[in-house]
Formats: C-alpha cells, structure tokens, sequence
C-alpha cells in the first residue's frame, strides 16, 4: 500500500495542472493586432457593387500591379456603361462574370481599347515581398507585397495568382487584354493555370456570397445563362472615392510587414486545437490571402 502514495500525488498534481492554453487562430491574432500593423486601403481602390436584390459586393483594386486596366475601369464606372450591367455567366467551380450579356454596346468613351498585357513584372517591382516560408505548386518563390496583396513568381518576375475572390479581365484570345468592362471574380478552386494569361486587377473583400452563391448556368459548357431572364441585374457600379463621405464603406489590409503577419501564416500552416493532430506543415498561398477587415470612418 505504500508504494502507491507515489503514483496517487503524481495522479492528484496532474489532475491539478492547468491545461496549456490553446494555440491561437489566424483570425484572433489579426484581430488582436495593434492599429498599427493595419494600413487603410485608399478609396479610389474600393470597387462598388450593388445589385438590384439589394446584395453588395465591395472589390479590392489591385492599382499598382495593373494601372491601366484599373484605369480603365475607373473611367467606365464613372461613365455609368455599367447602368445596364448584368452577371450572365456562373460556372460552377469556376468564375462569376459580369458585364455587357449582349456584347453588342460600344466601349466606353475614353478609355485604352487596347491596354498592356499587364501578367507579369520585376519581382521586386513594388517593394520587397515579405517571403511566404510554404512551397507552392505553381511557382517556385511566392510571398506578400508590403501593400498587402499575395503574390508569385520565380525571383525575376512576380504575378498574382487567380485565388478564390480574385476579380480578372474577360478577354478574347491574345493579344486582346480586354479593356475591363467584362469583369470575372474566381468562385471555385484557384485556376492557377489562368496565372499571367490574364490580367487580374483585384480581389473581392466584401459580399463575396454575392457572387459565388447564385444559381449555375447551363449554356456553352461555361456556365452562362441561357435564357436573359436569368441575368442578374446590377443597380450601380461606382468608385467608393466617388460617394458622399456618409455613404463610404472602409477597409484596412494587415499589413505583411508586420511582426504579426508571421505569426497568422503559421497558425494557418499549423492549426491548433484538439481537433489538428497532426501539423500540415504547410499551406496553399490561395490559403494565406492577406486578411482585410471592414472599419468604420
């Protein structure tokens, strides 16, 4: 009987110990980051748009990786081309496109009808990127530009990669570019074979389910909808910048740059909880998009 006085202490003293305080999530520690490691995103960036169903969806314009077809697309927004816009295509695992359904209508007054191919630059071309430590399959170097977008390339060019919410340019086969008034957001698994075919000028950072949850099309093996009635109508396309001060919606992007960036990328590499027993050790880049919150003004 003696000898097990031992083993009931060391039972009583383990019962006693407090558990390890669970790992935090990516999400908590965004959430938890000080004000400045979040940077606010400029409002002649922020794309509107609101459907007639009274659902919105809020863009991210990816100004400087794509200049003139954002240009573009500031300058047909302010036009009001889009007034009779409509979604017309959704594949499924694919792409929600919006546009002119009838391609019929003259491009708007003004803008470049034929824009660079903007695919691909200088790997250093908009700061150093912050290195993403998680191998990826389509490229060989990937990391976070310190304006907050994801980005790949091979350490001579860099592009951005066609994730989940990212919003590219419809175009016809090369060398068109299309000029942006047909616009795509990705609604399914990354296409990553869609890198640096076309131009991708921003990411969707709000109302996402406003694109992605809308009944597939049927038509062409491409999702789009056979019958016009099926379009979904569009009330307004418009540059946040444009609205009255009340009306803006704001966002800020966490800032790669920041000591907590690294963290957030590790517990999205390695989750914790009872549930993760054993560490991916790694991560998708379509999985470690920079995290944006909304803010008020």
């Amino acid at each position: 009987m003696p000898m097990l006085l031992p083993f009931f202490a060391l039972l009583a003293a383990a019962q006693a110990a407090p558990a390890p305080a669970p790992k935090p999530t990516a999400a908590q520690l965004a959430a938890a980051a000080p004000a400045s490691a979040w940077g606010l995103i400029d409002a002649q960036d922020l794309l509107l748009i609101d459907f007639a169903d009274g659902h919105r969806s809020v863009i991210w314009l990816a100004s400087a990786f794509a200049p003139a077809h954002v240009a573009n697309i500031r300058t047909i927004a302010r036009s009001g081309w889009w007034n009779d816009a409509t979604v017309y295509r959704v594949q499924d695992n694919y792409v929600t496109q919006w546009g002119d359904a009838t391609e019929k209508k003259a491009p708007a007054a003004g803008i470049d009808r034929r824009p660079p191919a903007e695919y691909e630059w200088a790997w250093d071309a908009h700061g150093v990127a912050v290195a993403n430590p998680y191998r990826d399959a389509y490229a060989s170097r990937t990391g976070f530009t310190p304006n907050g977008w994801a980005v790949a390339g091979d350490g001579t060019r860099q592009w951005l990669p066609h994730c989940y919410g990212m919003v590219g340019v419809a175009r016809d086969l090369a060398p068109d570019t299309g000029t942006g008034g047909d616009l795509y957001t990705v609604i399914g698994h990354a296409p990553r074979h869609l890198d640096r075919n076309i131009a991708l000028v921003g990411r969707v950072i709000d109302g996402m389910g406003a694109l992605s949850a809308l009944p597939r099309g049927t038509g062409g093996g491409l999702g789009l909808y056979e019958d016009p009635k099926q379009r979904v109508p569009i009330k307004r396309i418009a540059i946040v910048a444009d609205l009255p001060a009340a009306e803006r919606p704001a966002f800020e992007y966490l800032r790669p740059n920041a000591p907590v960036f690294a963290a957030t990328l590790e517990a999205r590499a390695n989750r914790g909880g009872p549930f993760f027993t054993v560490p991916a050790g790694a991560t998708d880049l379509c999985n470690v998009m920079v995290p944006v919150r909304a803010v008020a003004r």
